[in-house]
């Protein structure tokens, strides 16, 4: 593929002699012309068309059979590693709860709004039913127990397991296409297997696996096909060749499909893609124009059709599963919507007449709709409560009248909300037209004027009420003007005269000149969270636009023009999507107590805490020898670079080495591909964490094996190529020395039993955080906690339980932001398994006590507290915490189960979104959450449960304590 420029010109420097038996190398793209001293005269003619120097067929299906059998071995000790004690810990674990949750949905046709493509979770979903799964587990929280509800759980784990024992096969192919020497490739592939994050995200229900392995083969293709087109033009559109175009096109297609991520996997083939085509269009002796276009014609359709077509083909089995109405259709449009069962609309008269009940919906923030309940204002004018309400409810309904009521045959006022209906001709509302907008279950108006909104208090916006009573001629203030906006308008009469769905108008405040607006701020508690509006002066555009869905008239009967809304099909329902999905990822800008930024990943600086429970840990980090060896093999590459650069100017003749130009290839194209891996998440504003370095590791790692290989194998002036075993040596000692360090730190993947000392030994950092003290002294004390009445099955029916009551919350703000633990009265649980019987027990202890913590979980005296009072928001969060005896006073230890204090690890915001008990500042893009329907403001008036959305953001009912 890569050549030298020199290859073009007779009067270019000739390369030095190549060795009598060459090794399998690769050229390098953008190699330097040399001048015409022809020094060596014995040097090997050099190919005149663009087969590359010195490359060997690397073909991984012409491997020796030793070969093979070397790879079933790895991908034996990779299963051995990945598979041990996956039924370990039998409870929900981290992003469990949401990617398990997204099986739930999928197996009830439940629509939900992920931020991830659906590829890994539809195999979830797949690996579940086949077990047996029916979806009605909910995965709602942490340490949520599998065994008693009967969850093939293991079945689910077993897909990202599979993809993991795969990882390591893979890495071994594609080291050997790109000609390393087989220990090398084994030492590769062990190093996969032996890292301990790789090893913790593919035991679980997680996507990190799954994308893993689409990236990994997407490499191995690429490195194949590349192999073949370096051979020249023999090779060219043979079955070989195309076999691995065609791969590498699926390869994306599956790793864009899996997460977005993908799109970095996609620049780097992009990238590699334009040089080989540049190199071809440079051989103009034997790359004809009709060649050259066949070449770019193939990896248009391999590398761009067939990705996108698998990657839309992903989506339409995704509508084809959810088809019912779910917690994630709220952030879809109305027409969206309305492709689901049951959300779709009765065709509704187009026309909209004065004396119309009409329900009026936002065209921004999810299209909630003009909402009002029995429900006052705490502060401002203390006049009824106006929101933005993502549900059909009959508080939604409102009548439009004209500014003074109709005159009858005598000349007379007809007073009365159907004055309307007994006009010859009902005046059509027409733009400019001044109305006023009549709630109908509470008998009040839409009302607005100079005082200052209860949420966002900014000079330009004006509070928003429902003001009046029945048979109440109501002000000024409640007219309002109304303005079609045109250009959002369906062309023709919806342009000119109000027509339901068809027409977008804003309604302007006559008295005032602000406009009807609504943004992503909730309002608080008392207005059920739900989302605020306001009438604003210079509010944007989108914001301030609404539109009408449903529509009545006693004048519309049967015959009269209906509408409804446009099926978007699936090009339309697949665009929207991606726009709800991006703009969703884009949002998720807050901090997380695990989160992490790019600068620390290289460096292992910390991990993620993903479960604890019984004295037992899991604990994401990687393998320390690993991650900064695979560091240390980049920044060699970055040095050799800029060396060879500053000598390149100097007109050194280094690259007439074909050794040195494989270098330079070979190894920069995986460190590019690193670099297209790592760099990016500089330029992302949203939380980040550890797993998201995961695809730039696997780079890092081939590239280390790389430089290991010239190291021992290809460099001659080192002396250890003629000694290969020097080199076995030293890639087994290496290894062995991985393995240790494996050993070391897996109980924290693994979930097993570990002592406090041992952990605190191999803790070198103190931005390691996992917690030495979950840990117990010494085995024989985990013995021993297996052996008590707490440790028996939780499936067991033959152990009494204890009932537990919650003292109910106190009501003492806490530091902002910070987990204020308020440890509850001992007292007796509900229905803890295997705990001793009610009557065995009594309350030996009782104590109350507030904590103050910071973002961080430290600790804060009163000094500090004051500190920060009035600069921060204060919330709580109330814990309880039980402990239970035997009669000879020892502690019994009990199997947390619903109901039980949440473990240790936090929510996961990238799938979950931001947690509730860090820091929180207003988004103006917050999603609008759930509820149930609402009946004259009880419904609403009611606490909602907290459910898991999605790395991932479901939209979500959130419960209020």
């Amino acid at each position: 593929m890569a050549r030298s420029a020199a290859a073009k010109a007779a009067s270019g420097r000739v390369s030095p002699p190549l060795p009598p038996n060459p090794a399998p190398t690769q050229p390098i793209p953008g190699t330097v012309s040399t001048s015409s001293k022809n020094k060596n005269k014995g040097a090997s003619k050099r190919p005149n068309d663009y087969t590359s120097e010195g490359v060997a067929d690397n073909d991984v299906f012409l491997l020796p059979g030793s070969d093979y059998q070397l790879l079933l071995g790895i991908t034996f000790l990779a299963a051995a590693v990945r598979l041990f004690r996956i039924y370990q810990p039998t409870s929900v674990v981290f992003d469990e709860v949401h990617f398990g949750g997204f099986a739930s949905k999928y197996i009830k046709g439940k629509f939900f709004m992920d931020v991830h493509p659906p590829l890994a979770k539809l195999m979830i979903t797949l690996f579940g039913y086949l077990a047996g799964f029916d979806g009605n587990f909910d995965f709602k929280e942490i340490g949520k127990d599998y065994l008693e509800p009967g969850v093939p759980y293991v079945a689910m784990r077993l897909f990202p397991a599979i993809c993991g024992v795969l990882l390591a096969p893979t890495m071994f192919l594609t080291l050997k296409a790109a000609g390393c020497r087989t220990f090398i490739a084994a030492m590769g592939a062990c190093l996969i297997i032996f890292e301990n994050g790789l090893l913790t995200q593919a035991r679980l229900i997680l996507l990190d696996s799954p994308l893993m392995i689409a990236t990994a083969f997407t490499a191995l293709a690429f490195t194949s096909f590349t192999n073949q087109q370096e051979l020249g033009p023999s090779r060219a559109f043979s079955p070989s060749w195309w076999f691995w175009l065609v791969m590498t096109g699926l390869g994306l297609g599956m790793t864009v499909s899996i997460k977005w991520v993908g799109l970095f996997t996609i620049a780097w083939v992009g990238g590699l893609t334009l040089v080989q085509l540049w190199v071809l269009w440079g051989d103009h002796k034997n790359v004809t124009i009709s060649t050259f276009s066949k070449h770019f014609l193939a990896r248009a359709f391999c590398l761009i059709a067939i990705p996108v077509a698998f990657y839309m083909a992903m989506f339409g089995i995704h509508f084809l599963c959810l088809v019912n109405p779910g917690e994630g259709d709220g952030f879809m449009s109305s027409e969206f919507q309305s492709t689901l069962n049951s959300k779709g609309m009765q065709d509704v008269p187009a026309d909209v007449l004065m004396g119309s009940k009409v329900s009026i919906r936002h065209v921004n923030t999810q299209g909630g709709y003009l909402h009002s309940h029995p429900l006052m204002y705490p502060t401002g004018s203390k006049q009824q409560q106006i929101t933005l309400y993502p549900h059909k409810d009959d508080n939604n309904l409102w009548f439009l009248e004209n500014q003074t009521q109709p005159l009858g045959a005598d000349g007379l006022p007809i007073n009365g909300t159907n004055a309307w209906n007994n006009l010859e001709e009902t005046p059509y509302i027409k733009n400019g037209a001044i109305i006023r907008v009549y709630h109908v279950p509470t008998h009040r108006r839409l009302h607005s004027h100079d005082v200052r909104p209860p949420v966002t208090e900014a000079e330009w916006q004006n509070e928003v009420s429902a003001y009046g009573y029945e048979g109440f001629d109501g002000d000024a203030n409640d007219f309002f003007r109304v303005e079609i906006v045109k250009k959002k308008s369906k062309a023709g009469v919806a342009q000119e005269r109000l027509r339901t769905i068809d027409t977008k108008f804003r309604l302007v405040h006559v008295m005032t000149g602000c406009v009807l607006f609504s943004h992503k701020v909730k309002l608080p508690a008392w207005a059920s969270e739900q989302q605020e509006v306001t009438c604003a002066r210079g509010g944007t555009l989108p914001n301030s636009l609404w539109y009408i869905e449903s529509n009545e008239h006693a004048k519309l009967g049967p015959d009269a023009e209906k509408v409804n809304y446009a099926n978007p099909g699936f090009l339309g329902k697949f665009w929207e999507l991606q726009k709800v999905m991006w703009k969703t990822n884009a949002g998720l800008v807050e901090s997380h107590a695990w989160d992490s930024r790019p600068d620390s990943w290289p460096i292992l600086r910390r991990g993620i805490n993903f479960w604890g429970r019984n004295h037992r840990q899991i604990y994401l980090i990687g393998n320390p020898i690993v991650w900064w060896s695979a560091t240390a093999a980049v920044v060699i590459y970055i040095l050799f670079k800029g060396i060879a650069v500053l000598r390149w100017q100097r007109s050194f003749n280094d690259y007439a080495d074909p050794v040195f130009k494989r270098f330079d290839y070979e190894i920069g194209t995986s460190v590019l591909g690193w670099a297209l891996h790592y760099f990016p998440f500089y330029l992302m504003q949203r939380q980040l964490f550890l797993h998201h370095y995961f695809p730039a590791l696997y780079f890092s790692v081939i590239a280390f094996c790389q430089i290991f290989d010239f190291v021992v194998a290809r460099i001659s002036a080192l002396g250890l190529k003629k000694n290969p075993l020097i080199g076995k040596a030293g890639a087994l000692l290496f290894l062995l020395i991985s393995v240790a360090a494996f050993t070391l730190l897996s109980p924290l993947a693994y979930g097993n039993a570990w002592t406090k000392a041992e952990c605190k030994r191999v803790k070198l950092f103190n931005t390691w955080d996992w917690d030495c003290n979950t840990f117990l002294d010494s085995y024989e004390a985990y013995d021993q906690l297996a052996n008590s009445p707490a440790a028996a099955s939780p499936t067991s029916t033959s152990k009494p339980s204890v009932n537990v009551q919650a003292p109910a919350p106190a009501e003492n703000p806490v530091a902002a932001g910070e987990q204020a633990k308020a440890p509850a009265v001992e007292q007796p649980k509900e229905k803890v398994s295997g705990a001793p019987a009610a009557g065995e027990q009594r309350v030996v202890h009782t104590e109350e006590r507030v904590e103050y913590r910071d973002q961080d979980g430290n600790l804060l005296d009163m000094e500090q507290v004051k500190a920060l009072e009035g600069k921060v928001e204060f919330k709580t969060r109330y814990e309880t915490r039980t402990r239970i005896i035997d009669a000879a006073g020892n502690e019994v230890f009990v199997d947390a189960q619903e109901g039980a204090p949440v473990p240790v690890a936090p929510p996961h915001p990238d799938v979950e979104g931001v947690d509730r008990e860090t820091p929180k500042n207003l988004v103006p893009d917050e999603s609008i959450p759930a509820a149930e329907k609402s009946v004259e403001g009880e419904k609403e008036a009611e606490g909602k449960v907290p459910k898991p959305a999605s790395e991932s953001k479901e939209k979500t009912a959130k419960e209020e304590l």
